[in-house]
């Protein structure tokens, strides 16, 4: 970079240039301790020979020359000054405007171009070209760019701050709109409150029902999960198909006398419950395949209770009891010959899941007491009585004669998640067959077929006939009926 002729320097004390005194900068001692950061020396060598104020050279003072500041050294550093502000983009740019003349060794220079501070932070020092020269900035504007930098830092510590606590206020304001209750909520907490169900622990699933069987050899522990599930799977082959429209000499109501009467056999001969809901599903099977006249259908039922007891029973009854019980209204001879009319149409086959197996698993799942047992078969027998409930498997009508017996008594949950498990069926499935069982109980008191109702409304039975049927099932079936 060329630069104008070294001015001579003026003695001390002359008047300089306008007429005022020369200020001399005092230089940095060089002999400081090692480690000191501000002893430094005021200004270097611009391309002249300096010699600093103060320094002796061979045992004699030297004198302060005092250089001049050129306009193209001045815009050399303004755009360094720039393309130092251009490298920190990410940066807060803090710039200075000079309002004094640039001073060289403490001497203000007239005519000099005012130049900027443009200093934020102390930059690397960036490569210059080789024309230019290095000069070091003096202690007392060192320490005023440190100040500027520790504000800096401050700034950014305060923006730093008030981002963090508007975080915080949008995250309070979300968790808040979470937190928000609706008016249906509301309603719903206040109700579980109300039936003591807020705050019940989740319902612990029993997968092992059988654990008191364990060394019962009878109960068949190892097998009895199998054993179900082929029941299930097989239980609609053997399932009596809707045959009333092709029965021509039949209804309903004499079906349902004719199994009340083989209810009271039953109970009188004390035959085991297996044994019941055999005959009924081998008499049901045998009119679905065969047109049956009137006279003969109460033979029916005696020949089939006849086989039933021969598969069940240890000692099955004689042929001539059933004579003697049916008023000797048959002979032997016609008993045993529709018997074996029956196994012919059945193919032999008898062993079948009925509603019975599917009872003994699903009370075995509801942890029962008396009467919750004593309940579900009533419902029970009050279903197979009636032919209403033929469309649902035995499964199903099982499962809801169980549902039905826990609303009738009240019991919270009514269908547990246990229930569910060892089922197979939801609530939902079940309300319908659960609306007609609670039908028939509301109505087991006046109808004229009394049997079952009296059989469970002995005290061995726990009286459970005398139990008012469920509300809620019999509302469901009430607005069923008016739709």
């Amino acid at each position: 970079m060329a630069s104008r002729p070294i001015v001579p320097q003026q003695a001390r004390g002359d008047a300089g240039v306008g007429g005022a005194g020369v200020a001399v900068h005092k230089q940095t001692k060089k002999n400081a301790a090692p480690g000191d950061g501000r002893s430094r020396r005021a200004l270097g060598d611009i391309g002249n020979v300096v010699n600093v104020r103060g320094v002796v050279v061979d045992g004699k003072p030297q004198q302060q020359i005092r250089r001049p500041l050129t306009r193209s050294f001045c815009a050399q550093l303004l755009a360094n000054a720039q393309a130092v502000a251009a490298a920190e983009k990410n940066k807060k740019n803090v710039c200075v405007n000079v309002e004094k003349a640039p001073v060289l060794d403490g001497v203000p220079k007239r005519g000099a171009a005012a130049a900027p501070k443009a200093i934020q932070k102390k930059p690397a020092a960036k490569p210059l070209p080789a024309t230019a020269k290095v000069i070091e900035i003096s202690p007392d504007v060192e320490e005023e760019v440190e100040v500027k930098e520790e504000k800096v830092k401050e700034e950014k510590k305060k923006d730093e701050v008030e981002v963090k606590n508007n975080k915080k206020v949008t995250e309070g304001a979300r968790s808040s709109k979470k937190k928000q209750h609706t008016f249906s909520s509301a309603l719903t907490a206040r109700s579980k409150a109300a039936h003591g169900i807020a705050n019940k622990p989740k319902e612990q699933i029993v997968l092992d029902i059988d654990e008191a069987d364990a060394n019962n050899h009878l109960a068949g522990v190892e097998y009895v999960e199998d054993i179900y599930k082929f029941y299930k799977s097989v239980e609609n082959e053997s399932r009596p198909n809707d045959y009333m429209h092709l029965q021509t000499d039949i209804n309903e109501k004499m079906r349902a006398i004719l199994i009340d009467w083989l209810i009271d056999v039953h109970q009188k001969f004390e035959l085991s419950p297996e044994a019941l809901y055999l005959t009924v599903n081998l008499i049901d099977r045998f009119l679905s395949v065969k047109v049956v006249p009137g006279r003969e259908l109460q033979l029916l039922g005696m020949s089939a209770m006849l086989i039933a007891t021969k598969y069940e029973e240890i000692w099955p009854p004689e042929v001539n009891d059933l004579v003697c019980i049916a008023d000797r209204t048959y002979t032997r001879e016609q008993i045993l010959l529709m018997e074996k009319t029956i196994l012919g149409r059945m193919k032999w086959t008898l062993t079948v899941p009925t509603h019975y197996v599917f009872l003994a698993r699903f009370i075995k799942a509801s942890i029962p007491d008396l009467k919750m047992e004593n309940m579900v078969y009533f419902l029970a027998e009050l279903g197979i009585m009636h032919y209403e409930t033929i469309r649902f498997c035995p499964s199903m009508v099982a499962a809801s004669a169980v549902y039905a017996a826990r609303c009738t008594l009240n019991k919270t949950p009514t269908w547990t998640d246990t229930l569910k498990f060892h089922t197979g069926y939801s609530e939902p499935q079940l309300v319908d067959c659960a609306k007609l069982l609670a039908y028939f109980h509301s109505k087991a008191s006046e109808s004229r077929l009394q049997v079952v109702y009296k059989k469970y409304s002995s005290s061995l039975r726990a009286g459970v006939a005398l139990f008012p049927p469920s509300k809620y099932l019999l509302c469901a079936e009430s607005r069923l009926q008016v739709a």
